[in-house]
């Protein structure tokens, strides 16, 4: 096989006498040498030189000029191939005859070849000490002699070849008179083939046509295509030649520009310049915005280092260059670690774990996603801020922040204009700058605290570009004056009250809810969390017996916090272990290593709290409900006396909001309807006076879930009936006695736990939140779901009639003084 290299020399004319046809008046054995060539197909009548690289390929012609053998030239398909099969040869080629071996003065040898008849490869037979193969004999297809359309086409074709040369500089004008001198047409026609500059996959199919008239008109074919291409490029060079002229006379101006801004210290010689161009080569932006940089570049070159504006641009295009246009972090998407590094950080949340699972798995399976918007909103202290910092760090991605508490400037969030004094881009640029990847984990934190509408513009309206899936990928900076990227962007705001949050801004975003912490999750996360680390930080990580057991957590937690979250806690837990270290201090050694509930009252003094417990059913009037606070689920109790009097008057005390006020209301209401159900005489109502109060008189109550308990407090009052031991319910009510669900379920639930309670009354439309709530916290509870104030007095009032009841006995003469009055 062979290295062959076109010596760009014309092929020549073999001196044939006789007939064309006697080129295939040779004897074709079954097997023959192949020499495979590059870049070059020879055509039958053709002389060509080729040179001679390879071994084998020099051993082949060695012995087959010795022996004056018949060799195959066959195309090699791709140059680069060194040692060739079958499949990377061309399909047509000649059979040949060395007419000459040539030495060179560099030991290269070149051999010229004569192309006698065209041979079609079958198979490659040996690859040693050269290729072999079984070639077959292809005789071509002639024209008559009178066939004057192929003396016509002929003629026409030798016009349009010198045509050609003369418009194509690259070939030479001996090719012009060779092509004046040919008397054969057979053989014009493959001088033309073999020497104009057609691809090789060109000349394969026109060597492969067996039809000699076929591949003249083919031949025309691309000739006139080339011709074509050949007078564009001559038009282009003409309309260009006098803008060419104009761009010499502008570039050697510029150049002496540069000479002179060099010789002052600035130009290409200015080293924030170079640092500039060395660090944009490696950027991944677009055009549109490489080609902003170095237009800013220009102008840097215009302008006075001394003077400020220089300061001002190259502030700008450093700001543009230390940008992550295009540069992202690799997602990490395992999502069983990822499961494990949240897990690991954080107890409970298990919507938004799932939420960011969720994600990371659509992100595995297509590769290429948006980022969601996400909103988390809860309690002050339940972690919604730590938790971005633990998706970052288990997406492998970068992290930052930025706080929009008190947020009133919208230039805050778009940057200002480069013509302020002092510009600067916005927070969203300057943290995408600071992370240094276009697509990190951003928290915008405590959005509901943004301010609207100042004089400064709104910077809530401008958060609607930045958090809009749909119009982030081309986020406007005003200081930037270009379109950044931001959809690659996981955005996570924070929030404690959506109600502040504008509408638009709202529907744009995720919402997730992240509720406060129950007393059994803060047992865990004082366990987990808050106990390892403050015992870090107060220095007694040493003491490896020193821990708190679990009724001291939650003696903390009950009656020395009062929150959602667990920042009070840690506090609490922090003052302790402050408190044991001083004894240490002190003392050389800590006084205890267990910490129980009777310890915490001596570290931490008396407890301001007292949750409330079941008082059991001695009272008539007296039920027990559940509310929901903001730092979990309380048990309240709702009381109603009765007191002689003109009656018809209700007085309702105990700090209550207006929705609690008109729930008592429709509970009286409801009840004086169906006296008669309860047994009541209905002269009651016209000579007892109603009062309903609500404990803790200081704290503000409000909400409609209390309406069962003041229909059933209001019965056992007028009926003195018992209620029912350990029971509590929640439910809001209609005047038509249907009771509807109500919230806060789960905490509710809890706080009834704790206060002893053993049977729940709720809607049953909430029997769907109960199914949510894992067995562990409805251990011990059973709950009965009601549809109407019925079913509510017919489980929880019983007929047992209380010690010493109120005697409602109306006498004669009370009705008669009513009467007249």
């Amino acid at each position: 096989m062979s290295n062959i290299q076109n010596n760009r020399a014309f092929s020549m004319i073999a001196d044939i006498e006789g007939d064309y046809t006697d080129l295939n008046a040779f004897q074709l054995p079954n097997e023959m040498p192949i020499l495979a060539v590059r870049n070059i197909v020879m055509f039958p009548g053709i002389v060509s030189p080729i040179l001679i690289g390879r071994v084998t390929s020099l051993h082949l012609v060695e012995e087959a000029e010795k022996h004056n053998k018949l060799i195959g030239v066959v195309c090699q398909i791709k140059p680069d191939t060194d040692f060739p099969e079958q499949k990377d040869l061309y399909e047509y080629g000649v059979c040949a005859r060395i007419v000459r071996m040539i030495t060179l003065p560099n030991d290269n040898v070149t051999v010229i070849i004569q192309a006698l008849g065209r041979i079609k490869l079958e198979a490659i037979t040996a690859h040693k000490p050269y290729l072999k193969g079984r070639v077959v004999s292809m005789p071509e297809l002639e024209p008559e002699k009178r066939d004057r359309e192929f003396k016509t086409a002929i003629a026409d074709l030798r016009k349009l070849t010198q045509d050609y040369i003369r418009m194509n500089d690259e070939l030479p004008e001996e090719a012009n008179f060779a092509i004046n001198n040919m008397n054969n047409d057979i053989l014009t026609l493959n001088f033309i083939c073999s020497n104009m500059p057609f691809t090789v996959k060109e000349k394969e199919e026109l060597l492969g046509l067996d039809s000699i008239k076929e591949r003249l008109f083919n031949t025309m074919r691309i000739l006139n295509r080339e011709i074509k291409l050949e007078t564009l490029k001559q038009e282009i060079r003409n309309k260009t030649r006098d803008d060419l002229d104009e761009q010499q006379r502008n570039y050697f101006l510029q150049q002496q520009i540069r000479n002179i801004q060099a010789e002052m210290g600035n130009g290409e010689g200015s080293p924030e310049k170079r640092d500039l161009m060395e660090k944009a080569i490696n950027k991944k932006w677009s055009e549109d915005i490489e080609r902003v940089f170095y237009k800013e570049v220009e102008k840097l070159d215009q302008l006075n280092p001394q003077s400020p504006d220089w300061n001002v641009q190259l502030t700008y295009l450093q700001t543009m260059i230390s940008l992550p246009w295009g540069e992202m972090t690799v997602d990490d998407l395992d999502l069983n670690r990822a499961q494990k590094v949240l897990d690991k950080d954080h107890y409970g949340m298990e919507k938004v774990k799932e939420r960011i699972l969720e994600y990371m798995a659509v992100l595995q399976l297509r590769g290429d996603l948006k980022s969601p918007i996400l909103c988390l909103y809860g309690p002050p202290g339940v972690g919604k801020t730590s938790l971005g910092k633990s998706i970052a760090e288990a997406m492998g991605r970068k992290y930052v922040r930025v706080s929009l508490g008190g947020l009133h400037d919208e230039a805050e969030i778009r940057g200002h204009r480069r013509t302020y004094i002092g510009a600067m881009p916005g927070r969203i640029i300057k943290n995408i700058q600071k992370a240094g990847s276009s697509n990190p984990v951003f928290i915008l934190d405590e959005i509901d605290k943004v301010t609207q509408m100042t004089h400064n513009g709104d910077p809530a309206s401008a958060l609607l570009e930045v958090l809009d899936p749909e119009q982030n990928n081309a986020f406007h900076d005003n200081y930037l004056d270009l379109d950044y990227d931001l959809s690659k962007v996981l955005f996570i705001a924070t929030a404690n009250d959506l109600n502040t949050i504008p509408r638009p801004l709202l529907d744009r975003m995720e919402i997730i809810e992240v509720s406060g912490y129950i007393t059994e999750e803060k047992i865990e996360i004082a366990k987990r969390h808050l106990i390892p680390k403050e015992k870090e930080n107060n220095g007694l990580k040493g003491e490896k017996k020193l821990n708190f057991n679990k009724a001291a957590i939650e003696k903390i937690i009950e009656q020395y916090t009062r929150e959602s979250g667990v920042r009070q806690l840690e506090k609490q837990i922090n003052k302790s272990f402050r408190k044991l270290a001083l004894r240490k201090a002190k003392d050389g050694e800590l006084p205890y290593l267990k910490v129980t509930p009777n310890e915490i009252e001596d570290l931490l003094g008396k407890p301001p709290f007292y949750r409330d417990i079941y008082q059991g059913n001695d009272y008539a009037g007296v039920v027990t409900g559940l509310a929901w606070t903001s730092v979990g689920g309380e048990i309240l109790f709702i009381e109603t006396s009765l007191s002689k009097g003109k009656g018809s008057k209700l007085t309702l005390t105990g700090n209550l909001g207006d929705v609690m006020k008109e729930s008592a209301v429709l509970a009286l209401e409801y009840v004086k309807a169906h006296a008669d159900v309860l047994g009541i005489d209905y002269r009651i109502f016209d000579n007892w006076n109603i009062h309903i109060h609500v404990p803790e008189g200081a704290t503000p109550k409000d909400g409609p879930s209390a309406g069962i308990t003041i229909a059933t407090s209001i019965a056992s009052a007028l009926t003195q009936r018992k209620v029912r031991k350990n029971v509590a319910m929640t439910g809001e009510i209609t005047l038509r006695g249907k009771v509807l669900p109500v919230g806060g379920i789960k905490e509710k639930i809890l706080a009834a736990k704790r206060a002893g309670i053993t049977d729940i009354m709720l809607c049953q439309e909430n029997r769907k939140d109960i199914e949510e709530i894992p067995d562990v916290y409805l251990k011990g509870v059973k709950f009965h779901y009601v549809e109407n104030v019925q079913d509510v007095w017919n489980f929880a009032l019983t007929n047992e009639i209380v010690e010493k009841p109120l005697d409602f006995t109306i006498k004669e003469e009370d009705e008669k003084g009513k009467s007249k009055e």
